[in-house]
């Protein structure tokens, strides 16, 4: 869909928007979800920084072409002076170089300290506006418009934001929390689906973690999804971006008891984010997570955490299912051979999540109950690669 094309939906449509509200540890942000919303980023801007004067509007290849003109029109009507950046499109973009030449643009354009990032575009973006945002002058404003499924509904909320090291995925980062997230669903009309079924592999941890009904509900509403009806497409990130926004305000920073935490929302992840970077990205993030969903599935039976009951579907199996009527990979074991295993330990033994020599592990009881497990990289593995003991 072009452009113009994109415009001509905003004006049929009335935005509607449903606010979810982010608590942060002294305040909150808003998260605005509605069709037509994008046309409307330079009002909301305005309505929550009345004394910025530029903004720096940072996107990708991809994305800039076509909502680019779109949101710079919108923040022009509001008077503010923009200042546009563009990334290559990809993961190579959450590098150090693209940070440093970013702030160096932003140096140049002559920004302050009452002005605001921009990031309208997929989590790249978002992670790499966003730690801009926190590192220039010391941290200014950033707004969040997320343009993937993955980010509206994930990346886009929580405040994390960070760079990849060439030794792993996001660890050069900190929290910055954004003034205000706004999420249009008309976006995602240019989509592919191999992106969008990403974003749902998110949406489904999301119910996997604190909401069976949710997680049954994203699959049934799957054709839906893929049809790219935007009420649905709404209403269920809504759901989504509020189950994470409860989990997160309970503890901002990720610093919370162990289980008790926002570390729960690294379910799928440990796995996933190793075996992404073991793929040299040939694996999509949510195509990853799918197969960490998997793995933290089998790891949760296999140390008797998760118990099926008699005559019920195992959750491995309960989780094979989802990720398959989300079109989403499931063949965790075609990623488990023995060429793959010293990378992907690698990859393990340098997670966030790390103790000394162990990792805070996510797993399920259930679906819609998690619990952390304290193992190493090997016992992960192995855990993975063996069959059950009888």
């Amino acid at each position: 869909m072009s452009q113009s094309q994109s415009q001509r939906g905003t004006e049929k449509r009335k935005p509607v928007a449903l606010h979810v509200a982010v608590p942060t540890e002294d305040e909150s942000y808003p998260v605005l979800i509605g069709p037509g919303l994008l046309a409307k980023l330079g009002y909301e801007l305005r309505r929550s920084h009345s004394t910025a004067r530029r903004v720096a509007l940072v996107s990708d290849d991809n994305v800039m072409p076509l909502y680019g003109e779109l949101a710079k029109s919108s923040l022009e009507a509001e008077e503010f002076v923009v200042h546009s950046f563009t990334v290559p499109a990809g993961e190579s973009s959450k590098s150090v170089e693209q940070l440093v030449k970013l702030i160096e643009g932003m140096v140049g354009a002559q920004m302050g300290r009452r002005d605001v990032v921009v990031a309208l575009g997929g989590g790249v973006v978002g992670d790499l506006a966003g730690l801009a945002a926190a590192m220039f002058m010391r941290g200014i404003a950033c707004m969040q418009c997320p343009t993937s499924l993955v980010a509206q509904v994930d990346a886009s909320v929580g405040g994390k934001v960070a760079v990849d090291l060439p030794v792993g995925k996001n660890l050069l980062g900190t929290f910055h929390f954004p003034t205000v997230v706004l999420i249009d669903p008309e976006v995602i009309q240019t989509l592919p689906d191999r992106e969008l079924g990403c974003g749902l592999a998110e949406m489904l941890k999301h119910g996997a973690l604190f909401s069976p009904e949710h997680f049954h509900q994203v699959v049934a509403a799957a054709d839906d999804l893929y049809r790219r009806d935007a009420d649905v497409l709404a209403r269920m990130a809504a759901a989504s971006v509020a189950l994470k926004a409860a989990c997160v305000s309970r503890d901002p920073r990720e610093q919370g008891e162990a289980g008790k935490g926002r570390v729960v929302l690294n379910l799928g992840h440990t796995v996933g984010h190793a075996l992404e970077l073991a793929s040299g990205f040939e694996l999509k993030h949510g195509e990853a997570v799918a197969l960490g969903l998997i793995a933290a599935c089998r790891v949760s039976e296999r140390k008797d955490l998760a118990k099926a009951e008699d005559g019920e579907p195992g959750l491995e199996e309960q989780m094979k299912a989802a990720l398959t009527a989300l079109r989403l990979p499931t063949q965790l074991d075609d990623w488990l051979t023995p060429e793959r295993i010293e990378r992907l330990e690698a990859g393990l033994g340098n997670d966030k999540k790390r103790g000394f020599s162990s990792i805070s592990y996510i797993g399920l009881s259930r679906i819609g109950d998690p619990a952390v497990l304290s193992l190493t990289p090997q016992e992960i593995v192995g855990l993975l690669r063996n069959p059950k003991p009888d």
